[in-house]
């Protein structure tokens, strides 16, 4: 499957300028297509990020319960998890995982922790704690990319997708709710029962299709708004599709449960193409990320070398996706 290209390389290939046209803004912010601006929705105007309600919807869970509701959840991911506790590690991430959250519909304050889990995945819980797996930070070739992942995360959390879909639950009847069943499926789709090995009853375990579609788009959204290049989450697609195939045991409930990767490429990519501003250049990768990188593998090597069990091993370091034209690449 190729890498999409950056808005302004599929200008180029065009034969079309890479500037937006002036005409094609809404609130004073230009979006790429001058069609699209007449019918933009809130949803999709970036203009409207951090100002919006993108939690609409039946919500039992005030946000005082919703915090509670996450702390719980997290002490017991934090009790049955591997913590790296490298204040660099914690840092580097904490610091992408804040810019996103600025950034972003997010009204809770995020706070992050990094796993020792080779699983490539991310998940947030209700009320912001956000855990990060180290397998997601070695499996992406670039910054973009791991960022766009703990994006879509963001997304669920700006959304309040896991206590939107306890109270669809406790309408139903099914069951009662216990503090784990809002965590949802992480981006790669195992999520906190994978990290603390508790187990999720089977009707809370995925988010909908519909749910995963729009963390897919409001990830986008914060990823641009960041300063990402927003191509960065559909090559995460690409890094989940090829990790399916080699170590299907990690990702293999991502591909049933979240939409067809192939599809979420081809509507992700639409929508940047059409609806998200051009941005004269992008930060793509940082020396920080691949100092962490390289930091993280040090440390499961160590942890190797002294006779410590490692799930999955020392993964192979990735293979950086080949680069195409498009907006000047900032490496910080």
């Amino acid at each position: 499957m190729s890498v999409g290209l950056p808005l302004s390389a599929q200008a180029n290939a065009a034969g079309q300028s890479a500037k937006p046209d002036p005409s094609a803004s809404v609130l004073g912010e230009p979006v790429a297509n001058a069609k699209t601006a007449k019918k933009l929705k809130a949803l999709d105007n970036v203009a409207l990020i951090g100002h919006r309600d993108v939690a609409k919807g039946l919500d039992f869970y005030s946000q005082q319960k919703e915090i509670a509701l996450g702390q719980s959840m997290a002490a017991q991911v934090m009790k049955n998890s591997k913590v790296i506790t490298d204040p660099v590690v914690n840092e580097y991430i904490n610091r992408v995982a804040q810019n996103l959250v600025r950034n972003s519909d997010v009204k809770v304050p995020v706070t992050v922790h990094v796993l020792q889990d080779d699983t490539v995945n991310a998940f947030a819980l209700p009320g912001g704690p956000f855990f990060v797996n180290s397998g997601l930070i070695l499996a992406a070739h670039d910054e973009d990319q791991m960022a766009g992942a703990m994006a879509h995360e963001l997304a669920h959390v700006a959304c309040r997708h896991g206590t939107k879909n306890a109270t669809k639950a406790e309408l139903m009847q099914l069951l009662a709710i216990p503090a784990i069943i809002a965590a949802g499926p992480g981006f790669g789709g195992l999520g906190a029962e994978e990290a603390a090995n508790i187990a999720i009853p089977a009707e809370y375990e995925h988010f909908s299709r519909g749910d995963e579609e729009e963390a897919d788009w409001l990830g986008t959204q914060y990823l641009w708004k960041a300063g990402y290049d927003p191509q960065g989450l559909p090559q995460m697609f690409e890094i989940l599709e090829s990790e399916q195939q080699q170590r299907p045991g990690l990702v293999a409930r991502f591909f049933a449960s979240h939409p067809e990767t192939g599809q979420r490429i081809a509507v992700t990519e639409k929508e940047i193409a059409t609806i998200l501003p051009i941005r004269p250049e992008y930060v793509i990768t940082t020396s920080d990320f691949r100092m962490v990188q390289a930091r993280l593998r040090a440390i499961i090597k160590s942890q190797i070398e002294q006779g410590v069990k490692v799930p999955g091993g020392l993964p192979p370091a990735a293979a950086e996706l080949p680069k195409v034209a498009g907006p000047p690449i900032i490496k910080h």
